[in-house]
């Protein structure tokens, strides 16, 4: 299957048993000494034992005061060798190569956990998302700075890392010298390309020097920096330029480039929301290919081995790199390999990984997959005990967590029954994929799908079990996953009225609304993803929000892609309104503010004001059986990660 995805490739003297990469990303795994921990290498190892032919790691830290976060692996001290070492070896052990990749945050860092200093940065620009204090690096500053990209290389050669790869892109400090969006000086290392490059080309001859010519250097290039996207089009790196930048780096002997784009004021196009398709950005890797002759590794949604080996066959890309991609299903690659391709976990770009990593240091929980309830827990999570013995167990739910579970157990040997009371699996999944941009959401319940069939796992739709049924069964023991339903405050006059519905009304096709004025109350993004399909729909659609800003609780980069897809629709947005009366087609909210009420008339009133559980039969099902768990929704309304860990971890632990 797929001979070009499989083909051998090379980088410099590196010879890679395929072309698949799994790129760099966070993972808040280290020790908080910054050096490699077990954890890491269970993580990483899994992903080598699963096929990849390359991996990258997450960028590590070059210098004490240059921390991304607080659990990030470091290679500015000799002492963080052995670590470095023992992660190699176990790479090797699975015929893969590993590359180290090097970076510094300048603007992009966080004060508090660099000494509550000022970031280092090119020049004194504070970046508008992280909004820390920022100082321009001095000359002695960024030769200082260059010796520890270059020690960090040495080092990274010493413990057996298979090559280096320099970060310059996603707004990093080596991306900020090359971009005349952040770099202002008037030195030589500021103005012309020629000296806006000095930094990275100093590194680079710099590791040349002392780790060899033979050593695989890698570079890693935001050859778009997209600030068009926030209202400055002349600004930043553009791919005409960044041309310039790939010839001039092979020419200094870079063995590779790692094509991506954006900076973090630019994040939706680095680590992309669900709306953006597989491949979306492949032209940019493809113009960089046709200008050099030295290896192209592209990141671009890449999710089906497919289009990959598409890609690569068509000359476009040598190398195949995901992160998410690898993150949520670490078998993609043998999978792949052994046509298996109906089974692979296809990362749905929903970014929790991304929420959780940047909440990392508060929260201390390192970076987790929605849909992986194993990502990053490799090391505690990886042992299925056997032990079922063909044990029934009834699952009253096909939703994520009903079927996560029944997935886990038959895995462990026992005999999962799910009993659906619908004629299709996927619970709330079904009405998520259903909005516009949100097709990936399906790829969950395909891959759901999948599992059911590989694992013979018996459904028996449109039934809603009664204690005579389970009982019949004998089972070891009851989960109910059921799920939840749409929370109608009956606190309201007028709640009842015919005209008023709720999401699953709309997204369920149950009343199909064309050419209506609708207003949706309630921003969370269910609300703001279902007022997007009602918009495309031709409907004059209004949102009404209680709390002071639209979409409270949401991820920022989930609500920066939604708002921007009803901002082409000309939205209407309510904040500060909440709703206290429906008297037949007026909406009555008080505004917060100000306390008065406004009156609104609409067409049809959509509901999106949260969930509750299904609380039916659980006590009476308690009351019958001894052994009883509730799962997702119906425990704890939650995220799709909710519904697949208690899934996950229940019937793991059964």
């Amino acid at each position: 299957m797929f001979d070009n995805l499989f083909a051998k490739g090379k980088i410099g003297t590196m010879e890679i048993k395929n072309r698949i990469v799994f790129t760099a990303m966070g993972n808040a795994l280290a020790n908080p000494d910054g050096t490699v921990s077990q954890k890491d290498i269970h993580f990483y190892s899994a992903r080598a034992k699963g096929g990849v032919g390359l991996i990258i790691t997450e960028c590590t830290v070059v210098d004490e005061r240059g921390k991304g976060n607080t659990r990030q692996i470091c290679v500015y001290d000799d002492k963080f060798i052995p670590g470095l070492k023992a992660l190699a070896d176990e790479i090797h052990k699975y015929d893969a190569k590993i590359v180290a990749q090097i970076y510094h945050p300048g603007r992009q860092g966080i004060s508090a956990i660099n000494g509550n200093l000022p970031m280092p940065a090119p020049s004194k620009i504070e970046c508008k998302v992280v909004r820390q204090p920022v100082e321009e690096m001095t000359i002695e500053q960024i030769e200082d700075m260059i010796d520890k990209f270059i020690n960090a290389a040495v080092r990274v050669k010493k413990a057996g890392i298979d090559g280096v790869e320099i970060h310059a892109a996603h707004g990093y400090l080596v991306n900020q010298f090359l971009s005349p969006y952040t770099n202002k000086r008037t030195d030589k290392y500021g103005g012309s390309l020629e000296n806006r490059m000095r930094f990275l080309e100093e590194i680079i001859l710099g590791i040349r020097e002392k780790c060899g010519k033979d050593y695989p250097l890698l570079v890693r290039l935001s050859v778009d920096e997209f600030l068009g996207l926030v209202g400055l089009p002349e600004e930043g790196l553009h791919l005409e330029e960044s041309i310039k930048i790939a010839q001039r780096l092979e020419a200094l002997g870079v063995d590779a480039l790692d094509i991506s784009c954006g900076i973090y004021e630019t994040m939706n196009v680095a680590w992309e929301p669900i709306s953006f398709e597989q491949g979306w950005k492949i032209y940019l890797a493809e113009t960089i290919k046709k200008a050099v002759n030295i290896p192209v590794i592209a990141v671009s949604v890449i999710r089906d081995p497919e289009y990959a080996d598409q890609l690569i066959k068509e000359g476009k890309i040598d190398f195949a790199g995901s992160a998410r991609q690898h993150f949520a299903d670490p078998e993609w690659a043998n999978k792949a390999k052994e046509g298996r391709v109906n089974e692979i976990r296809k990362c749905i770009s929903c970014l929790y990984c991304m929420e959780t990593l940047m909440k990392a240091d508060l929260t201390g929980i390192p970076c987790q997959c929605a849909i992986n309830i194993q990502a990053g827990r490799e090391d505690e999570l990886s042992s299925f005990k056997e032990d079922g013995e063909g044990k029934i167990v009834a699952i009253i739910g096909a939703g994520p967590a009903g079927l996560e579970a029944a997935r886990v157990l038959a895995l462990r040997r026992y005999k999962p029954i799910v009993f659906e009371k619908s004629d299709k699996i996927g619970g709330m999944l079904q009405l998520g994929c259903k909005p516009p941009k949100k097709e990936k959401i399906k790829w969950l319940i395909d891959y759901l799908k999948s599992q059911v069939e590989r694992l013979g796992i018996e459904i028996r739709y449109n039934c809603a079990p009664t204690i005579e049924t389970l009982k019949s069964l004998n089972p070891y023991a009851i989960f109910i996953a059921h799920g939840s339903k749409p929370l109608i405050p009956q606190t309201i006059a007028g709640i009842e009225s015919k005209n008023v519905l709720t999401i699953e009304d709309i997204l369920s096709g149950k009343m199909i609304l064309k050419n209506k004025k609708v207003a949706v109350v309630g921003s969370g993004l269910t609300g703001l993803e279902t007022a997007h399909y009602l918009a495309e729909n031709n409907n004059d659609v209004s949102i009404f929000e209680m709390a002071d800003e639209i979409g409270p609780g949401a991820y920022f980069q989930n609500l920066i892609d939604v708002l921007n897809h009803l901002k082409a629709f000309n939205v209407k947005l309510y904040p500060k309104r909440k709703l206290v009366k429906i008297d037949e087609n007026i909406a009555i909210f008080e505004n917060t503010e100000t306390k008065a009420q406004e009156e609104y008339e609409f067409d049809y009133i959509v509901l999106s004001l949260g969930r509750v559980s299904n609380k039916e039969y659980v006590e009476e099902i308690k009351s019958n059986f001894d052994k009883v768990f509730v799962l997702g929704d119906a425990k704890e309304i939650g995220t799709i990660r909710n519904a697949m860990e208690s899934g996950f971890l229940t019937a793991y632990n059964l």
